[in-house]
Formats: structure tokens, C-alpha cells, sequence
């Protein structure tokens, strides 16, 4: 089932997730609306928040943008439970957007690789090493567990310029192309 974005402006995007289990109800159906929304928004990753649930998952598919690069290879993936262990690398800036904060985009430095304790669909615990485009996307849906937004880390001008459009998307005021969720008081 394709499940509405929210939109940035909604408090749960500001929220640190919470861990599950195994128990939790119905985590192979969420996932699977996780998948659904995130193809249909043409999106290459997505986190459980952006979607309403504050639990500590995310999806990424990167094998999608990397179908024309041959030395570069894509991961399709769930995460759960994911914890950074750690950063290295230089920082190499990227430009960034979001599901949540459409036609927005805004450069983002991130170390080259993280190292990543989580646990897979069948909760079994894996600890791994991402690199390159791989370890942004997940550097950037592991920050939505955190709380974190691609925009906290702009410089100031930039958020200055682009002010007016997130004042926007937090009215509802935004042209997607996918169903999104905003914030009402």
C-alpha cells in the first residue's frame, strides 16, 4: 500500500526513533508500504518516520542509480535497529534532497564510509562497512532516526535563501508529485 510522505514541518521528523522487536506488529507489512511509497515517489531511500512511525528503520535502494556505473554497486536493503559505530573518511559534498522536503535540494558534506551494527528482516544482526554513495544514503536515512534533516546541515545563507519554500511545505503549499501527509495544529 503507497502510504502519504510527511511533510517536513511535522514534529515526528524532529523525534529520535525508537527501537523494536521482533514482535512488533505487522513490521513485514510496514516494510513492504515502505518499498511501495518509496518507488512511487521515485525515491532511493526512505525511513520509518517519514512514513508516521517512530521506529528505527529504514529502507535504501541504490541499485537503481547505479545501474549505468559498472565499478559501483547499488544495495537494495532493509535496516532495522540500525547503530552507527562509527564515520571515517574524508568528507566529500554531495547535493541532497528529500521525500519529505520536496524541490529542495542543498550540497552536504559526509565522511566516505560508516560502519553499521543492524539487524536484517529476519533480525539477525549484521555489522557492515558502506562507502560512497551506499554510505550517504544511509548516513542520510539513519540521521531521520536521529531526528536529523539533510537541511541541518547547510550553511546559513543557504537556508536563508530557501526559507520562504519550507515555510511552504509546512502549509501544504508544495507541488508533488506523491501523496504527502502535512501538520495541522
Amino acid at each position: 500500500m503507497i502510504l502519504p510522505v510527511i511533510a517536513f514541518g511535522h514534529p515526528i521528523l524532529k523525534k529520535v526513533a525508537s527501537p523494536i522487536d521482533q514482535d512488533y506488529e505487522d513490521i513485514e507489512t510496514i516494510i513492504e508500504n515502505m518499498w511501495e511509497t518509496m518507488y512511487n515517489a521515485h525515491g532511493i531511500g526512505l525511513a520509518a518516520p517519514q512514513i508516521g512511525r517512530s521506529i528505527r528503520v529504514f529502507i535504501i535502494d541504490t541499485e537503481q542509480i547505479m545501474e549505468d556505473e559498472k565499478d559501483l554497486v547499488g544495495i537494495k536493503r532493509a535496516f532495522i535497529n540500525p547503530e552507527k559505530i562509527s564515520e571515517e573518511g574524508d568528507e566529500w559534498p554531495y547535493e541532497e534532497g528529500c521525500l519529505s522536503i520536496p524541490n529542495i535540494r542543498g550540497e552536504v558534506k559526509r565522511p566516505q564510509k560508516v560502519t553499521l551494527k543492524y539487524q536484517d528482516q529476519d533480525f539477525n544482526t549484521i555489522e557492515e562497512t558502506f562507502d560512497g554513495v551506499n554510505a550517504r544514503v544511509i548516513q542520510h536515512e539513519y540521521d531521520h532516526l536521529e531526528g536529523k534533516l539533510f537541511l541541518d546541515y547547510l550553511k546559513p545563507v543557504k537556508k536563508r535563501l530557501i526559507k520562504r519554500k519550507l515555510e511552504g511545505i509546512k502549509k501544504g503549499a508544495v507541488d508533488a508529485d506523491y501523496k504527502m501527509k502535512f501538520y495541522r495544529l
